[in-house]
């Protein structure tokens, strides 16, 4: 029995929300080769009206971008991960500032270690 073309792409329907959206998160991950949804490629899917973009095993322990539209929850996800990233940053310049503080003392008093 022949597929009919015209009506079944890849396994999904052309009427399917899901190849909508694998093709709108395609659109976007062009548009923005270098965002983190771009990179990571977190799960879309769908909850009541709302488009849920997951990286991680649950939305309380992930990242996730909550929208109307699949561009919406990438978006956002986009936003989450790189608010996520910004205390790691705030840490990252206290320890170089630490760093800097020790070999500075080190310089001071030549045999102090670790």
């Amino acid at each position: 029995m022949r597929k009919k073309m015209n009506t079944v792409l890849d396994g999904y329907r052309r009427d399917d929300p899901t190849l909508a959206a694998m093709e709108e998160m395609q659109s976007y991950c062009l548009a923005h080769p270098g965002s983190p949804a771009a990179v990571r490629r977190p799960r879309v899917s769908m909850r009541g009206d709302l488009w849920v973009a997951l990286l991680g095993p649950t939305v309380e322990k992930g990242i996730v971008g909550i929208g109307p539209s699949v561009e919406a929850a990438l978006r956002a996800f986009d936003a989450q991960y790189f608010s996520l990233l910004r205390p790691a940053t705030e840490a990252t310049k206290v320890r170089d500032s630490a760093y800097r503080a020790y070999n500075r003392a080190a310089q001071i008093q030549p045999g102090l270690r670790y």
